[in-house]
């Protein structure tokens, strides 16, 4: 094997253990290689997406967009320990959309059983005084509608195949089986509806002192090596100018539209091409897919 090679092999498996996990080879056969029918196939808009480098600019925009509701980031503040175990939650959110995107019908719908299951033991008071539940439809369908608006927009700018506007509106009609199988209700199917729902959560949403902790620690406080900080840094400068105006704000973001537009851009590009070149070469799967 050839030195540069060796490197992309490493970088691969390196960013390939982050997200999957010490076990995420095995997991990544037995979603991928299992027997049985598919909700999706490889031609589809949401493996499309999903398969695709900018999910991890997506993933990171979707965490800031999602913590601008109080109570919704009142549960995972107070429930789901991302600062004692970030990358433990990384990876069960992976897995789940790996199972529910590539996995056998009966695989999905028993992740999705689990997850649901889970949601219905969290409840609690948010600092409001306002009482919440992971289970509300409501705060359901504002997770689901932050999530795949930022998956899109992503693979919109930084997607080796961006998708047309039939795809699009697939993309939105395909993530929503998942959706309601949590427990939301009234979900979108195109983007019209999407950018419709999105408007209609906003007077809903600030910025709260755990949503600007949550910020400072996703973008500033990450617990990864040394080595890897620069490149980190470039990822968390994209997610953050994919950021709509509105939400700069509350999170204590910055907004520099000039550079922005030019240099952060540039710089998403980089740093998308590299991961998706990275992982080229390490584990994927059988029909060429980079693992979920």
């Amino acid at each position: 094997m050839n030195p540069l090679r060796t490197v992309q092999t490493r970088v691969g498996e390196t960013i390939f253990a982050r997200v999957a996990g010490d076990e995420g080879s095995a997991r990544r056969d037995r979603i991928h290689l299992a027997e049985g029918p598919r909700r999706y196939g490889p031609d589809s808009a949401i493996q499309r997406v999903h398969a695709d480098a900018s999910m991890f600019v997506g993933g990171m925009r979707a965490l800031l967009l999602q913590s601008l509701h109080p109570l919704a980031m009142a549960a995972v503040d107070e429930h789901s320990g991302y600062r004692g175990d970030p990358w433990g939650r990384l990876q069960r959110t992976s897995t789940f959309l790996a199972e529910t995107t590539f996995g056998t019908i009966e695989d999905a719908e028993r992740a999705v059983r689990i997850v649901r299951a889970v949601h219905k033991r969290i409840t609690g008071v948010a600092p409001d005084g306002r009482p919440y539940a992971a289970s509300d439809p409501h705060l359901l369908r504002w997770v689901h509608v932050a999530e795949i608006d930022s998956f899109l927009r992503a693979h919109d700018r930084y997607g080796a195949r961006p998708l047309d506007a039939g795809g699009r509106d697939a993309y939105v009609r395909e993530s929503a089986w998942v959706a309601r199988g949590l427990g939301a209700e009234d979900v979108p199917e195109t983007v019209d509806e999407l950018n419709e729902m999105l408007d209609m959560y906003r007077p809903e949403l600030r910025g709260t002192p755990a949503a600007r902790r949550t910020a400072r620690f996703i973008l500033l406080n990450p617990p990864i090596p040394l080595a890897v900080r620069p490149a980190y840094g470039l990822l968390s400068s994209v997610a953050v100018s994919m950021m709509p105006r509105w939400t700069r704000f509350p999170l204590r973001l910055p907004y520099l539209p000039i550079t922005e537009a030019t240099a952060v851009r540039a710089s998403g590009i980089a740093v998308t091409t590299a991961i998706r070149w990275a992982l080229g070469a390490g584990p994927t799967v059988q029909d060429g897919r980079e693992a979920g």
